[in-house]
């Protein structure tokens, strides 16, 4: 007995030490790091005229020392109280700047040591550039003179950046606006050495909600009281010498924006009560106009604690919504509110009413145009020139106005009415221009205003520019990119009468860069030259191909199949990764559609299995996994069947090319695409194995809603449970890695979702290997970390799928 006990007790340790793997940081192999480990491009701006040109350099990755930092985790915020700015801010580490004309870049002197940039952010006339610099006591602001390519230092670390951006241009170019540290703020309590007081008590006064899982929320009163200390902040005027003037008493500021003529500034407040089920951008607001000398003028909008709002995607919240400063008046405001009390259930003509009120708000408010759905959006012209827009989820219609604002008796004109999901028929977005006020309008020349499409069409991407008439309505061709081998992105129009455009161009191997396009002579002048960091791909085979669900629905993916592979001869059958996310549909032509280009730059990222192409495996990315649910319909009412349909559907494709072994086939995903991949491996036997990262497992833990479902877990709890591979982990035999960062800050995918269906797999015999990313949060961002996923999922492939 005694030598059986000693022999089931070293089993048991056994088990114990196969089951949990103490390994230190790994790289992946030679071929994989060398497309991994690679230096990152600067990011563009440009100023209004394209004078000159700003190039933000960073690291292409972060470390796992960046993450090492405080965070406080408060109201679905993360912050470092040392520094005073959100803990996954990333930082710009250099600038540079040229002008457009000029062909190389000029380093921009006097920068901080070891920058750590952020807020990067053009005066009104674009002759300064403001931003902030992170030091390890808090945030600077530093100010550029673009002429001179020179920065100075304007302030100490005295800046509060934990709402985000913590300055803001005045009109006259000279002074700035700023949030920073009252001078008596008080310590923050460390919440592990303060003793409660009492419990923590929640209480429902019995109306109906359908709030979302969201994380990091306030959970005590001493977050309540860390929370009040960390967001509150003074107000001070700071000109570009780096004088400070107190203007404002220490509050909650949750936004600060001047009217286009610089008279007036409008301030909203955090008030209090605070919310123990909601983010702080749902706790009551209190917005006040003052005059540019600080008197107030008048408080425009008052919102109440938001923690009940009706269910539906199309459902919002009662009062002035979307209340900002028209970009082409002086001083007037313009806010929408719901004719239905926000409940899209309710039965109504009209949805939203938009409204605009002039400073100093002694008369009323005058009503412009109701919208038949629920508000999307305007975009402001001139005195009588308007466009609105306005969409309803449950029926993914969206619809666009033209109205003329200073006759509101005047119907408005529908000029577009569509499937918001048609992507084949999407008109473009209207271009605007800056005005007199260095705001964004409307841009019209010889009444006509201008649209850029992204073209998609059955046959590929042909991006355009519609010239279109507010008299006749209707729109003109006046471009179409021709590139086959290239794709070429409309960003703006620089110059209407002259018709020069700036673009993007970029190929399968060609890095994207800027140009300048004239319409006339279709000339050509690059901007930028970056060079493809990823050389050792670029003889990859690439295609987009299209095939057919079983029930009709066109389908895609793009096709990576590794350099030198004969695809004539086909004597080598590969192994297939599928990389994958389900999006949901409320059509089939729509779900058919393509958007994807053959021609847009082969860019390998953590987030795909491009990587793999380089290791002998065939790769389908952003296969097409439509989930479709027409008329009442719901899409997850048949979600795993349309599931398995679009696997299958994707295999039979490339297997039809003769390309692939299809016994060797493994399926990944991300997030949902997380969700996708547990599901298949358990309701099918297309796949040799599986790779979830930071996915959601069992729905039960969402249960007012998840991704694009809008019923709760009361309306369905068969689809729920259905649907949730965790509730049906005993039919999970297929070898599966999980991955999920150990700081997840996504709603719904908590790292707990990944640890429990761990457990249930393990127990119930499955073959799982869960790796958790120390410090990451829903996106990977350390190099450490990344390195070692892409090891891990390298192993994993070698082990259950080639081998």
């Amino acid at each position: 007995m005694k030598n059986l006990l000693l022999f089931l007790a070293f089993c048991f340790s056994a088990s114990i030490a196969v089951a949990q793997e103490n390994l230190t940081y790994q790289k992946p192999s030679a071929t994989i790091l060398a497309l991994a480990d690679y230096e990152r491009a600067p990011s563009v701006s440009m100023d209004s005229k394209k004078e000159y040109m700003l190039f933000s350099f960073r690291s292409t990755y972060k470390t796992l020392d960046d993450l090492n930092q405080d965070e406080m985790r408060l109201g679905g915020l993360r912050i470092n109280p040392i520094t005073n700015i959100a803990s996954a801010v990333n930082y710009v580490s250099n600038l540079k700047i040229r002008k457009v004309s000029d062909k190389t870049e000029t380093q921009i002197s006097g920068l901080p040591e070891n920058p750590r940039i952020t807020n990067v952010t053009w005066s009104p006339n674009e002759k300064k550039i403001a931003f902030t610099n992170t030091i390890v006591t808090g945030v600077e602001l530093w100010v550029i003179d673009v002429a001179s390519a020179s920065a100075k230092k304007l302030t100490g670390a005295t800046l509060n950046a934990n709402l985000g951006n913590p300055f803001n241009w005045m009109k006259d170019n000279e002074t700035l606006l700023v949030k920073m540290i009252a001078t008596n703020r008080p310590a923050v309590i460390d919440s592990k050495k303060d003793l409660p007081k009492g419990p923590t008590v929640s209480a429902s006064d019995g109306s109906k909600s359908q709030n979302r899982t969201y994380p990091d929320l306030l959970k005590n009163k001493t977050d309540e009281t860390n929370f009040e200390t960390l967001m509150s902040s003074e107000l001070y005027k700071v000109n570009l010498s780096g004088k400070a003037d107190f203007f404002k008493a220490n509050d909650l500021y949750a936004g600060e924006s001047f009217s286009p003529d610089g008279n007036y500034l409008m301030i909203t407040t955090i008030q209090k009560p605070f919310s123990y089920i909601v983010p702080y951008n749902r706790f009551p607001l209190k917005t006040v106009v003052y005059d540019a000398g600080g008197k107030e003028v008048k408080v425009v909008n008052e919102v109440p604690l938001n923690e009940v709002i009706p269910k539906g995607f199309s459902s919002v919240r009662k009062g002035k919504r979307s209340m900002g400063w028209r970009a082409d008046k002086p001083a007037t405001l313009s806010y929408v509110v719901a004719l239905d009390e926000g409940d899209q259930a309710k039965k109504a003509d009209y949805r939203d009413e938009l409204f605009t009120w002039n400073a100093p708000f002694t008369t009323q408010p005058t009503s412009l145009v109701k919208t038949q759905q629920r508000f999307d959006g305007v975009i402001w012209g001139n005195e009588s020139t308007a466009i609105v827009s306005d969409e309803w989820y449950d029926t993914r219609n969206t619809k666009t106005y033209l109205i003329n604002p200073s006759n509101p008796t005047q119907a408005p004109k529908i000029i577009a009415d569509r499937n918001s999901q048609d992507i084949y028929s999407d008109p473009g977005n209207f271009e605007t221009k800056r005005n007199e006020y260095n705001r964004y309008v409307l841009a019209i020349e010889n009444n006509n205003t201008y649209l850029i499409g992204d073209g998609f069409t059955k046959d590929g991407q042909f991006p355009f520019i519609n010239e279109f008439n507010l008299g006749t309505l209707k729109p003109k061709r006046i471009y179409t990119s021709t590139f086959k081998d290239k794709k070429e992105d409309l960003l703006s129009i620089e110059d209407f009468k002259k018709g020069d455009v700036l673009v993007q161009i970029q190929s399968k191997n060609e890095f994207p860069n800027y140009y300048f396009r004239n319409l006339k002579s279709k000339k050509l002048t690059q901007l930028t030259s970056f060079k493809n960091p990823f050389e050792s791909i670029k003889n990859v085979y690439k295609e987009v191909i299209k095939y057919k669900r079983k029930d009709g629905v066109d389908l895609s993916g793009t096709l990576y199949l590794p350099d030198g592979y004969d695809r004539n001869k086909k004597s080598e059958k590969l192994p297939l990764l599928i990389w994958a996310y389900p999006e949901e549909f409320k059509d089939k032509s729509s779900a058919g559609q393509n958007k994807q280009n053959p021609n847009e730059f082969t860019f390998p990222y953590y987030g795909s299995f491009v990587y793999w192409v380089t290791k002998g495996y065939a790769v389908l990315d952003d296969a097409s996994f439509p989930i479709i649910g027409e008329g009442t319909t719901e899409p997850n009412d048949t979600f795993m069947t349309q599931l398995v349909d679009d696997a299958a559907a994707a295999i039979d494709a490339v297997d039809k090319l003769g390309y692939i072994n299809r016994k060797k086939c493994a399926i990944g995903g991300h997030s949902y695409g997380a969700f996708m991949t547990a599901n298949l491996l358990t309701h099918s036997n297309l796949f040799a194995c599986g790779i979830a990262r930071s996915g959601a497992y069992n729905r039960t833990l969402t249960p007012f809603g998840f991704q694009s479902e809008q019923r709760n877990y009361w309306d369905v709890p068969q689809i729920y449970n259905e649907m949730s591979p965790f509730m049906n982990a005993d039919k999970m035999k297929t070898p599966l890695l999980l991955v999920h960062g150990d700081a997840d800050n996504n709603p719904g995918t908590f790292t707990l979702q990944s640890e429990r269906y761990f457990q249930a797999l393990k127990n119930l015999g499955a073959p799982v290997r869960l790796v958790l990313l120390p410090k990451e949060a829903h996106s990977y961002v350390a190099k450490e970390n990344i390195l070692h996923l892409l090891w891990e999922q390298d192993q994993f492939l070698e082990k259950y799928l080639k081998n």
